[in-house]
């Protein structure tokens, strides 16, 4: 995934009101396969793909692991290899201490009595988050170049909001949307304004809940209402195709399913009048059932979350039910999306959610999603670096691009949860 200069336009200093690590603490490998399963998949990887291949040939038997056990084996790594105080501060949450801490979060009501190393979620989540904290000098602030699920300050305000129900960090939160409608700012999901709409759509999903008074809730959920209206208006109002760094981008990530996706699962009521532009999104599709990263196209290459088939099927499934008109579209473009992903989404890179196996999974049914799975234990990823077909990661520990969220996949298949992505459709 392109990344963009990180230099910030202008710096803003800590909220008044931040402090929430308090009501955060109250919040509350072994394989399962046989040694020929092992060197089936070993060879698989090591005879059926080039040297400088971005996938290896899916051609195993489908498998699947005990996911309760790999979870356990997952999150163990995590808080061992990656203990909070060694998390390097920044990223939202996408990468770094945040991202962390808002894994612990999601999965503390699903895993209200599991431990992970003497410790219960909720006590993780605030250790992460008390990391973050620590570091807050060093976050330059919301910008129109980063306004995203990847600003510290933004994130933090969220998750700050959402765990402790506090009225002011939500007020706090919305009152950047001086900076995210500002006309310089950006469009899309990891640095622009529709990762802002997530970040409301967070904190009102929290004020929804039977533990808030009603008219206390009433009013927060308006505050944060109008904050995302403006935001929308702001990004209806962008020309069109939306561009990030001036490509037209296509993907979950940077691009417009990113975009449509987040404006409607905030507010459906914006669906009619982002027909047209889903619309043009379905007819960019490849024949191979994969799409280009940025328009005009150009090759079939990527088949990622972040650009390709995996996240714009992911995002299709999420908001079809507000496109009636496109249903036949939709429902084609997800099944020859998934037979892509299934043929070409085994990939060389670190398991991970934006670039990586694990994204990929989610967007399969559940065979396949159980057999691409068994691709993302510690055993066979420690083979993939044996073979030397392994791409290390940037961020190992994070929610999107490392361990962290390695674990949520696990999660998802442990529980039978809903197929979402931590950050973009989970709410």
């Amino acid at each position: 995934m392109l990344q963009p200069s990180d230099a910030p336009e202008q710096s803003q200093s800590l909220p008044s009101t931040f402090n929430f690590l308090t009501a955060t603490q109250v919040v509350s490998t072994t394989l399962n396969c046989t040694t020929s399963q092992v060197t089936c998949k070993a060879s698989a990887r090591s005879n059926s793909m080039p040297s400088n291949a971005r996938y290896f040939r899916n051609d195993a038997p489908l498998s699947r692991r005990d996911p309760h056990k790999q979870l356990i084996a997952s999150l163990t790594r995590l808080v061992t290899d990656y203990p909070p105080a060694s998390i390097p501060p920044g990223g939202g949450l996408y990468f770094g201490p945040v991202s962390i801490a808002y894994l612990f979060f999601i999965l503390q009501p699903v895993y209200q009595d599991l431990e992970i190393e003497g410790r219960p979620m909720g006590a993780w989540s605030a250790a992460y988050l008390q990391q973050a904290q620590d570091h807050m000098g060093e976050y330059p602030g919301p910008s129109t170049r980063r306004c995203g699920v990847s600003d510290d300050i933004m994130a933090l305000l969220a998750l700050g909001a959402a765990l402790a129900k506090d009225a002011d960090l939500a007020q706090e939160l919305c009152a950047y949307a001086a900076v995210t409608t500002d006309p310089a700012a950006g469009d899309e999901w990891l640095y622009g304004r529709a990762g802002y709409l997530y970040l409301l759509r967070l904190v009102r999903a929290s004020f929804a809940t039977p533990d808030v008074d009603d008219d206390a809730g009433k009013r927060v959920r308006r505050m944060l209402a109008d904050t995302a209206d403006e935001v929308v208006e702001a990004i209806m109002e962008s020309g069109r195709p939306w561009k990030w760094h001036g490509k037209a981008y296509v993907g979950a990530v940077h691009g417009s399913v990113g975009i449509v996706t987040q404006i409607v699962l905030t507010d459906p009521s914006w669906a009619p009048k982002l027909e047209a532009d889903l619309g043009a999104l379905l007819s960019y599709e490849f024949p191979s059932g994969n799409w280009p990263s940025s328009i005009p196209a150009d090759r079939d290459r990527l088949v990622q979350f972040c650009h390709g088939a995996a996240g714009i099927v992911a995002s299709l499934l999420s908001i079809r039910q507000y496109f009636p008109n496109l249903h036949d579209r939709i429902d084609g473009a997800i099944r020859r999306g998934r037979a892509c992903i299934v043929e070409r989404g085994l990939l060389t890179k670190e398991p991970c959610l934006c670039h990586g196996i694990s994204g990929n999974a989610l967007a399969l049914e559940d065979a396949e999603f159980e057999h691409f799975l068994t691709y993302t234990t510690g055993h066979e990823m420690k083979g993939m670096a044996k073979d030397g077909i392994l791409e290390k990661s940037d961020h190992p520990s994070s929610l999107w691009c490392g361990e962290a969220g390695r674990a949520w996949t696990w999660a998802v298949a442990d529980r039978e949860l809903e197929k979402r992505f931590p950050g973009y459709n989970d709410v």
